[in-house]
């Protein structure tokens, strides 16, 4: 009777835990397309289901920013989503699929494990991805969520060539929460945004203005201010998501200021702004090189077609000339380690583009191309 009762446990235990680990998943629909190259359907078959499985995790962790805008070979993430996030989507169905003559579409549902799909995620976000937030606060205690320090700031660091995206309009939080959500070390709330911005950066502060002196005012002697005097000042926070640990470091922390002088408080404040970024930009634009310099690793490249000194320069030039390469040292005819800062996929899709190379094997430290003149 023990043993039989041992047994009706263990089964009802085993219904539970299957149970429970159904229930963590989440199934949805999500369309992929890919053109259909020399009637190659089983081919693009494969690509649209990789886009569509792509498109069903972003629709699970509910990105805004979305990994088609960065990524043209969704083989190649498919590939990611295995090696570095395996069992992310636990099984699919085609439940359509059309064929326009050079294009194929396909519908799938597809079920997903939410936890590993934003594991999935955070391995194709990017550490030249900033996500800024710097609210400044008005003088009626409202705050403004796109301001000079904001779009100056966001102007120059695109001027230096990192991928920035302003996540004032996109409502995704508001600015108390955000910045006690820095100040608490709350880093599921900062994980959160990360998430849904494809980013490893997030650079949050909070703007205050204060009257030093009014217009008019008496400062003495008789003399009354002939413009209102405001310094503004800032706090803010620069945190990385550290890509072998998965913890979240501040980079930088701090506070700055700026003054200003004008006829009615507001322009001054304006003015103040203008000299606060000013100091401001060259400090965050210093902290992100070192991020950047510190997260560059050594990726080998092997190109096969390579069979003379000419074809292997124009390799190297081609290498060479891929943003956010940092080195490229030729170690024999045809095989190279390349500094890079992201994930190798995203060299690998850039060799892609270029239209002279075809990637026959690709892992997160080494890539295998075909190069054809």
């Amino acid at each position: 009777m023990m043993k039989i009762c041992s047994i009706l446990v263990g089964i009802l235990l085993s219904v539970l835990f299957m149970a429970d680990g159904y229930g963590s998943q989440k199934c949805v629909a999500a369309d992929g397309e890919a053109a259909i190259v020399n009637n190659d359907v089983p081919s693009a078959r494969m690509e649209a289901v990789a886009r569509a499985r792509w498109a069903a995790i972003e629709q699970v962790v509910g990105v805004d920013v979305k990994a088609g805008s960065l990524i043209q070979n969704f083989i190649l993430v498919d590939d990611v989503i295995k090696t570095q996030a395996g069992g992310v989507v636990k099984s699919h169905k085609i439940l359509q699929e059309e064929n326009r003559g050079d294009t194929l579409i396909v519908k799938i549902n597809a079920c997903i494990e939410p936890g590993k799909a934003q594991q999935a995620v955070s391995s194709l976000a990017l550490n030249n991805a900033l996500a800024v937030f710097i609210p400044a606060r008005k003088f009626n205690q409202e705050f403004e969520e796109t301001n000079i320090v904001s779009e100056t700031l966001i102007g120059k660091l695109i001027e230096q060539g990192y991928r920035v995206t302003d996540i004032a309009p996109s409502n995704a939080v508001d600015a108390e929460a955000l910045d006690r959500a820095a100040r608490t070390g709350n880093y599921m709330t900062l994980r959160s945004v990360m998430y849904k911005f494809l980013s490893n950066v997030l650079i949050i502060g909070k703007i205050d203005p204060n009257i030093s002196v009014r217009k008019g005012e008496n400062i003495g002697y008789g003399v009354r201010m002939p413009f209102s005097n405001v310094t503004v000042r800032i706090t803010y926070r620069i945190v990385a998501r550290n890509s072998k640990t998965g913890n979240m470091d501040i980079l930088a922390a701090g506070t700055a200021e700026g003054k200003g002088l004008a006829n009615s408080a507001e322009d001054a404040a304006a003015v103040g702004l203008r000299n606060l970024v000013e100091n401001l930009t060259p400090v965050i634009l210093d902290k992100l090189a070192r991020h950047i310099e510190t997260n560059t690793k050594k990726v080998r490249i092997k190109v096969n077609g390579v069979a003379d000194l000419d074809a292997g320069m124009a390799v190297k030039n081609m290498l060479q000339n891929i943003v956010w390469v940092s080195g490229v040292e030729e170690t024999q005819m045809g095989e190279y380690t390349v500094s890079y800062p992201e994930n190798s996929v995203y060299l690998a899709n850039s060799l892609r583009q270029k239209g002279n190379f075809t990637v026959e094997n690709f892992t997160p430290y080494s890539i295998t191309l075909k190069y054809e003149k």
